[in-house]
């Protein structure tokens, strides 16, 4: 199955295109390109947020866990979070970057983002 990225990340239909499976991918696709490409004045660290929404805190630790094992040390929000505070986090602990998983409310189908 094809990821499509837009413009604010990777947006697909819970249980169709958003799956564990996928988020595993994605994580991994992205754990690879940090470790290749290093950015400078930062840590192998990232820091990952989710919302109050539906498996939004599944993703989240799924995610995580593919980090982990990759050698990322891993901040992993406790309890769901504005997105904005990950941004904050990230430049806070000189992370490489980070992910939220949230969700469009403006579409009749809930669908996940993973920015």
């Amino acid at each position: 199955m094809d990821i499509k990225f837009g413009t604010d990340g990777w947006r697909a239909v819970i249980a169709e295109g958003f799956t564990f499976a996928n988020v595993d991918r994605v994580a991994q696709a992205t754990a690879d390109y940090w470790s290749a490409n290093p950015i400078p004045d930062t840590e192998k660290k990232i820091i990952i947020g989710y919302d109050r929404r539906f498996l939004s805190d599944g993703f989240g630790r799924r995610a995580a866990e593919v980090f982990a094992a990759n050698g990322f040390e891993v901040i992993l929000t406790p309890t769901p979070t504005p997105t904005p505070s990950v941004s904050f986090a990230v430049k806070a602990e000189r992370a490489i970057g980070g992910v939220m998983i949230t969700f469009q409310t403006h579409r009749q189908i809930q669908t996940p983002l993973c920015a």
